[in-house]
């Protein structure tokens, strides 16, 4: 059988979007019916055999799309395989070192029973929404510190644990 996979995520400018479609497209190679959309936009998450959720992080909290879909639907979530994923540092320390997730996302791991969780590197390019964003990217520390061979990677580890469900 297909596994039939979510990937949901929280973005403001973007980059989130484009890891979680990474994520998405490296599980549809590893054999599995995968898609990615935004938190916001999904109403159910009971036709799905699994889900990924992932979140940009922003001031130190998850993005407020992905908080607000653990919430939402704390109760199918805990009754499939879940995988978190967050995305933001602006510099190559994802890539350097584990990254834990914020305590907010460490609380919901253990309610929902998540299989596990990454931290990748952020992306901020000019043209980003919000002040805090222009003020990173005046003072010359934006960039695109995504790592697409270890998010790709990261999506094949969680289809073969898939694969063992």
């Amino acid at each position: 059988m297909t596994e039939k996979v979510l990937v949901a995520y929280g973005t403001t400018n973007g980059s989130t979007a484009r890891i979680a479609e990474a994520v998405a497209s490296a599980l549809r190679e590893e054999g599995c019916a995968a898609e990615a959309r935004p938190a916001a936009e999904v109403a159910r998450v009971t036709e799905y055999d699994a889900v990924v959720v992932g979140g940009g992080l922003y001031a130190g909290r998850w993005h407020k799309d992905a908080r607000r879909f653990l919430r939402r639907h704390r109760a199918a979530l805990a009754e499939r395989p879940l995988w978190l994923f967050s995305s933001g540092p602006l510099d190559p320390s994802a890539g350097e070192r584990d990254i834990p997730p914020v305590a907010g996302l460490r609380r919901a791991m253990i309610r929902l029973d998540a299989r596990g969780h990454v931290t990748f590197g952020g992306c901020l390019e000019e043209g980003a929404k919000g002040r805090i964003a222009k003020m990173i990217l005046r003072s010359g520390k934006g960039g695109d510190f995504r790592d697409f061979d270890r998010i790709e990677a990261w999506a094949a580890g969680v289809a073969r644990d898939l694969a063992k469900v």
